[in-house]
């Protein structure tokens, strides 16, 4: 059955990767871009493939019930792969309900147009929903989260992924959808918008800015190299188990401020400073609110059921991303200056691949 793949959310960080590696390796798929262009949604991620012949983008919300119908039924779409969301944290604690909004109603919007379009007729289907591990809380020095591990949100933003986590599944037990889960670590990688700690420091220190470090830098992460979380994501839309749920991690834990320290080393060797140049732009700040101290990812089913690995070491992925950065600063003046604004405007109004 010929594969008509809805990506939402798919002009963003993670989508427009996905987007990238199912229209390059699957050229007899029909990939549709469904992508509202908020601040993070960029139509210059995906620049390099907006003429493939089995590419369309639509600017469309995922609230918006008609939208969505109407692109379902036009590109007869029988996969979604749900990225569309809000996800900066600060964000969500600063404005709470445009997370609930996006989040959880938009995700619901999502499945009930699916469900009506689709119609019982779930045969060669899929709605595939990426999430976080935010999901789970936050975990001390030691252990890691797991499939099964319980729901602890702590944020905004946690908590309205893990309403639409739970949404999710409850359409695979209420009706039947035919659904998949999967759950990752903090990515990083090229395209970034640079709000999130690597890219925002990567421009800092390009413009000799400070470095702002909540707390002592103590909160540790797991680090995803996106274009890993990418194939990730392939492997689980094409041999991922119905109503299954995947963690995916990088293997990569480090505080932040061994990170920043490792960031500022590779940007001083690269940029040709002198050794420790960068790390005096370390400035801590007050701790966020709620801020969870540890997250860790237990990939192991991944690894055992469907053979997927992280590609790269967290030293190797970072050293590439900063190289992407130093070698796109016009995608960088870019995000950071609006102009891209301009550019999605004018190729919404004359592009006849859109709705």
């Amino acid at each position: 059955m010929q594969k008509n793949i809805l990506v939402t959310g798919g002009a963003g960080f993670i989508g427009s990767h996905v987007v990238r590696r199912l229209i390059q390796n699957y050229p007899d798929y029909n990939i549709i871009n469904f992508d509202a262009l908020t601040y993070a949604g960029n139509l210059e991620n995906v620049k390099d493939i907006e003429h493939a012949p089995n590419y369309t983008f639509i600017k469309g919300d995922i609230c918006d019930a008609n939208a969505v119908q109407q692109a379902l039924e036009t590109h007869q779409i029988n996969t979604i792969v749900h990225l569309a969301a809000e996800s900066h944290v600060d964000r969500s604690i600063t404005d709470p309900l445009a997370f609930v909004r996006t989040n959880v109603m938009g995700t619901a919007t999502l499945l009930h147009a699916a469900k009506q379009f689709w119609n019982g007729n779930f045969n060669d289907k899929l709605f595939y929903h990426v999430s976080t591990d935010e999901v789970y809380g936050s975990l001390g020095e030691t252990g890691f989260f797991y499939e099964d591990t319980a729901y602890d949100p702590r944020s905004p933003y946690s908590a309205s992924k893990a309403g639409s986590d739970h949404m999710v599944m409850a359409f695979y037990h209420t009706y039947h959808m035919p659904i998949v889960i999967s759950n990752c670590s903090n990515n990083y990688g090229p395209n970034h918008f640079p709000e999130k700690l690597i890219p925002l420091s990567i421009n800092n220190i390009i413009n000799k800015k400070q470095l702002p470090i909540y707390g002592k830098g103590e909160n540790v992460r797991d680090w995803l190299y996106v274009i890993d979380h990418a194939a990730a994501i392939d492997l689980i839309l094409h041999k991922g188990k119905i109503g299954e749920t995947y963690n995916i991690g990088g293997h990569n834990e480090w505080t932040n401020i061994d990170l920043i320290k490792l960031l500022c080393k590779q940007m001083d060797e690269k940029l040709g400073n002198a050794a420790g140049t960068s790390e005096q732009l370390i400035t801590f700040v007050t701790d966020r609110a709620g801020h969870d101290l540890r997250y860790a990812i237990d990939a192991t089913k991944l690894k055992d059921e469907l053979g997927w690995i992280p590609s790269v070491t967290f030293e190797e992925g970072l050293s590439k991303t900063i190289d992407w950065y130093l070698n796109n600063s016009e995608w960088l003046q870019k995000v950071t200056s609006g102009d891209y604004i301009k550019y999605y405007e004018a190729y919404y109004k004359g592009s006849s691949k859109n709705l």
